[in-house]
């Protein structure tokens, strides 16, 4: 970890190393948290948070599916990461905002445990490396799926869904792969371990639905937004897995990741096996946006 100097816990900041919870503490247990992933970028007008407002309401949407209702609301939350990005002096950074279940019982049903706020900020890079931005990434499709919408509520970022993420980016780790794209219960594509995923095949963008257990992801609500102002017609519909070998390009979203290229899938060249003309031009226009080169559409950054 890149570490900071401070953190803001429960309205008030506290010294990094002092942000500790008790081992018995339910999320520890039971994975009972919700979080966002928001980055800051270094423009030349200050820092500007990107989306952040788009990401607090996921966070509350979140929370509120999993009845982890925060003594803070929604504005206050967004003024909480403006201010924790000021207080550790950081012109860019990864913001992790977290709610979670903490210290008061060990039972399954968590009524009555408190529920923890905090904001943590840090210098993370390019997520799957700077090298993949440009030169894209090989993946394979997991072995692991995603859960079906009536065992796990795909549309909430909660902590315990990541036990799956895991398992699916710990496989391809080890079967030499950056990354897996799982499946949904159906065998359709559904996402990577932790991105949104999209295809380009005679210049249609296509990218798999809200009913294929995927996150709803804010990079990839905004990578839709750029393709309609690029003139690109975006298909949200059910991707089969063939259609990953026969693309002519693949790429991920996700505020880790940014927009990824990739390369190959199982071993199966993409296109060119390198960063296609669709996906550069999608990602140059991302990237002028969030680093203040061009105009960004209302609301889409905050200035720190």
């Amino acid at each position: 970890m890149n570490e900071s100097e401070r953190i803001w816990k429960n309205g008030e900041f506290i010294d990094w190393r002092d942000a500790r919870i008790h081992v018995l503490s339910h999320v520890v247990h039971y994975g009972s948290s919700c979080f966002e992933g928001i980055r800051c970028y270094k423009t030349p007008g200050g820092p500007r948070v990107f989306r952040l407002h788009a990401h607090m309401r996921r966070l509350m949407d979140s929370a509120r599916i999993y009845g982890l209702e925060p003594a803070y609301g929604h504005d206050a939350l967004v003024d909480a990461a403006v201010a924790t990005v000021r207080e550790n002096r950081l012109d860019s950074c990864y913001i992790r905002p977290v709610i979670f279940r903490g210290y008061g019982s060990l039972s399954v049903d968590p009524a009555g445990i408190p529920i923890e706020t905090c904001i943590a900020v840090w210098q993370w890079g390019a997520y799957l490396g700077l090298e993949a931005l440009e030169n894209g990434v090989d993946v394979c499709v997991s072995s692991w799926s995603r859960a079906a919408p009536n065992t796990f509520p795909a549309a909430a970022k909660a902590g315990g869904h990541y036990l799956n993420s895991q398992l699916i980016k710990m496989e391809a780790i080890r079967n030499g792969y950056s990354e897996g794209i799982a499946l949904d219960p159906s065998g359709f594509v559904s996402e990577g371990s932790g991105e949104n995923i999209f295809l380009v095949r005679d210049g249609v963008v296509y990218t798999p639905s809200m009913a294929q257990s995927i996150l709803p992801g804010v990079t990839r609500d905004s990578v839709m937004h750029i393709c309609g102002d690029l003139g690109l017609t975006v298909r949200e519909q059910p991707v089969p897995r063939e259609w990953l070998y026969l693309a002519d390009e693949l790429f991920f979203t996700g505020t880790a990741a940014e927009i990824s290229p990739i390369r190959s899938v199982d071993r199966t060249q993409v296109g060119a096996g390198k960063r296609g003309p669709v996906t550069h031009e999608i990602q140059s226009r991302f990237f002028d946006i969030v680093n203040g080169r061009t105009e960004a559409p209302d609301g889409w950054l905050t200035p720190v």
